[in-house]
């Protein structure tokens, strides 16, 4: 398992959300849901995103896949337009799947819009969105063509298990384009993705990952790479941005702080489950990267849930 595949898990389509719209121009949908990702695919036709952290309206076309982070509102519109008047805008709300298709109706420049929300919770996904632009906008490979003949196909479909086929062929349509988007050049790809590719730092990235609360040191690392201590520090701290033992904490904290919130595991097998012999030794760590011991974390996620 790599650093991707941890960010990714998190992640899966809400089936509510999951709809076609079909609109006639001039259109301009206004997505208000405030989920922190969404997945927008056109079917047939094209349209603008315009989003408040974006400096111009981005147009994302058949054969092309855009991701807009939230929670922010953003709109999807027949015109390169950042501002619109109250009256011009349709507002779409989760578990809204709707279809505008007037009588009569000019169907030769017709949208048909594919979307996908993710609302997002725990930290461990909040490091994948923190890596991705406000709106970022890819061309489909060639699996992902194929998928979206598919996924047209199972729209109309009334088959048994329709919901959960096509959540799940959503997802591995964000994987594609998220994927997509970090191997374009332009992209700021995280200094993790990148290294994922190099044969020093790649092994040891996934050892962590695949292992995080074995009892690693900088030579237990260096040993899965197959080179000396300070190659692996070096070459580690040029690729990710910090040392190998620092990258390793951080990521045990970041799951610490999903454990501690979705389970009723107490801290000292959290502790244990992530490596640390003591739990005053992971509460320290914890405090420091989180700024609150781990129980003051547990009672304000428990209090946040239940607000929700």
């Amino acid at each position: 398992m790599d650093p991707f595949d941890n960010l990714l898990r998190g992640l899966h389509a809400d089936g509510a959300a999951f709809g076609r719209s079909v609109l006639t121009p001039p259109w301009a949908l206004r997505f208000t849901d405030g989920a922190p990702l969404t997945l927008c695919v056109p079917m047939r036709g094209e349209g603008w995103i315009s989003h408040p952290e974006s400096d111009k309206p981005r147009l994302v076309r058949v054969g092309e896949a855009a991701t807009v982070r939230g929670p922010a509102p953003f709109v999807f519109s027949a015109e390169p337009r950042s501002s619109f008047e109250p009256g011009e805008l349709q507002d779409v709300r989760r578990g809204q799947t709707g279809v505008v298709d007037p009588v009569g109706a000019d169907h030769t420049d017709r949208l048909v819009l594919l979307v996908g929300v993710y609302h997002v919770r725990g930290r461990v996904p909040q490091r994948l969105l923190g890596a991705l632009p406000p709106v970022l906008v890819v061309p489909e490979d060639q699996d992902c063509a194929a998928l979206r003949d598919y996924l047209d196909a199972q729209l109309d479909a009334g088959r048994p298990g329709r919901q959960v086929v096509l959540d799940r062929l959503l997802d591995w349509l964000l994987v594609c384009t998220v994927r997509d988007w970090f191997d374009q050049p332009e992209a700021e790809a995280p200094g993790w993705y990148r290294a994922l590719s190099d044969d020093t730092v790649g092994p040891v990235l996934r050892a962590m990952h695949e292992a995080p609360g074995r009892p690693w040191t900088l030579a237990s690392l260096a040993a899965q790479a197959g080179v000396s201590r300070s190659t692996l520090a070096k070459r580690f701290t040029t690729l990710v941005g910090e040392p190998p033992l620092t990258y390793l904490t951080d990521w045990r904290m970041t799951l610490a702080a999903d454990l501690l919130a979705e389970s009723t595991a107490t801290v000292a097998a959290v502790a244990r489950h992530l490596g640390y012999a003591d739990a005053f030794g992971f509460s320290a760590a914890f405090k420091r990267v989180h700024g609150m011991s781990p129980s003051g974390h547990r009672r304000l996620a428990r209090t946040d849930a239940t607000a929700a």
